[in-house]
């Protein structure tokens, strides 16, 4: 038994029990016997937990063992993370459940439609659309914060237009002509609360311009542009979906006045549409003066391939770019952006005014120094190769335990979508899996008016290494009571 003493005195101790020859990973063994005290009130709320390094070597494990059971502790809401590396206990304890979603690294609570829900007995959730908020970059973002308030000009804090401050634009307009490609001009850009405050304004101007119908992906997300459009009073039509991104062909049968795309990376079947179907959709956009919009949501991860370049550079007067931080750093941070064409720009700037009078200042002027420090290039650095660790110990996992499932969109983003053979019912796949205590969701429910094969969108972001493991067994115990007779 290893004994390790706090910083908070004697009556702080840890007693931590491993047994090696149990099958279960040491992090797990160590996240339970923290959790289990703190739930029966033997560690207090605020007691500083030992450094990850010290408790390691009473332990007699690596640093990394410690680490991942912190995390998840952290992510389950028990333990909080302080500036400077100190750890200690929550001041308020999880609800009841929370310890059933050991297997993730993060709290279940998220916008509506973000993946699966942790229902009672959940063990692993393969939930999408999340990143790891445990690896928020802090102390940068500290830094940030520091020199805006003691810089900033007293007039940057009175009331600005909606199109957002000055210093934000033109960084950003830096970054993503550098980064992803753009043809951004800082007078082009309005800031919004996230992409989903971004294609409210925007479906609210197209509107009052004049449009009618919307094309969207044939499967694509269900909780921002689809829901806005139809109560805006605009038709919606699906674009199918291929291998290669959305099939341009019926795009043009379509009579739309807008389309919404992800072309460097489809959500959810990963997707990325070719140079010809790029350039067929501006020719497309220039005949009909359509809108292409453009959510570029999680670009910046890109593993087995160069990265590839937004649509924007290549006709900035016909394509909306959409951007967002909730990919990148945290989806709380609220930020996200749109570089306009020229006409748009007035009209989506008075919109977001009547929405909230502007995105918080101090937040925009702190990303502004953030990415001028290149902070925000340091901390991208630093998450590929997390993510792609657990992309790759998905993959792994899904060739050991279910090799006739076929993965799908694995050079980039933050998930993974498994094709299903055609004899498995997805529907019948997702509930029992989830009766095994794995959460996953399902395409079809994604689709607009298409059919298709049945697939599983593996969210993998918040997942560790061995959760990832743990979840693909679960799956392949679930699907081989689908197949039993």
């Amino acid at each position: 038994m290893g004994r390790v003493r706090t910083n908070s005195g004697p009556a702080d101790e840890l007693l931590i029990k491993l047994d090696r020859d149990a099958g279960v990973p040491l992090h797990r063994q160590i996240e339970t016997s923290i959790r289990a005290r703190i739930r029966a009130g033997l560690m207090r709320a605020g007691a500083s937990l030992p450094p990850t390094r010290t408790l390691a070597t009473g332990l007699g494990v690596s640093r990394g063992v410690v680490v991942e059971a912190y995390q998840q502790l952290v992510a389950e809401g028990y333990l909080v993370s302080r500036s400077g590396g100190y750890t200690q206990v929550a001041a308020s304890m999880p609800p009841a459940g929370a310890a059933s979603a050991a297997s993730t690294t993060q709290p279940a609570a998220r916008s509506a439609g973000l993946g699966a829900g942790l229902g009672a007995g959940c063990r692993v959730d393969f939930g999408y659309g999340r990143t790891d908020v445990s690896q928020f970059p802090r102390a940068a973002w500290l830094r940030s914060v520091r020199t805006v308030l003691t810089t900033t000009p007293n007039d940057r804090f009175a009331y600005l237009d909606g199109r957002g401050v000055p210093e934000l634009h033109e960084t950003l307009c830096d970054y993503l002509n550098r980064v992803r490609g753009t043809a951004a001009v800082p007078g082009n850009m309005v800031i919004c609360s996230g992409y989903g405050q971004g294609i409210s304004l925007l479906i609210q101007v197209l509107v009052q311009h004049g449009a009618r119908r919307i094309a969207l992906e044939d499967p694509s997300s269900n909780d921002d542009a689809r829901v806005l459009a139809g109560a805006a009073g605009l038709d919606v039509v699906g674009i199918p979906v291929g291998p290669d991104g959305v099939q341009v062909d019926a795009l043009h049968r379509a009579d739309a006045d807008a389309v919404v795309l992800t072309p460097s990376h489809q959500w959810p079947t990963g997707g990325v549409l070719s140079a010809a179907a790029r350039a067929e959709v501006i020719r497309w956009a220039e005949r009909r003066g359509a809108i292409v919009v453009e959510d570029d949501y999680d670009a910046e991860y890109r593993y087995d391939r160069s990265p590839v370049g937004a649509m924007q550079g290549l006709a900035p007067d016909h394509v909306v770019y959409c951007g967002t931080a909730s990919k990148t750093l945290a989806p709380g941070l609220r930020l996200g952006w749109l570089v306009l064409p020229p006409h748009l720009v007035a009209d989506v700037a008075a919109a977001k005014v009547l929405a909230d009078r502007g995105s918080p200042v101090i937040d925009q002027l702190t990303f502004a120094d953030f990415l001028a420090r290149g902070e925000f290039d340091r901390h991208l650095r630093r998450m590929r190769p997390v993510y792609r660790r657990r992309r790759d110990a998905l993959l792994g996992a899904l060739r050991t335990h279910l090799p006739d499932l076929e993965p799908a969109g694995i050079a980039a983003g933050q998930h993974v979508v498994a094709w299903l053979p055609p004899e498995l019912d997805e529907a019948a796949v997702v509930t029992a899996a989830a009766r095994h205590g794995l959460a996953i969701h399902g395409v079809d429910p994604y689709r607009i008016a298409g059919t298709g094969p049945g697939g599983l969108i593996f969210g993998y972001a918040t997942l560790g290494e061995a959760a990832i493991a743990e979840g693909v067994a679960l799956l392949a115990t679930a699907i081989r009571d689908v197949r039993a007779p």
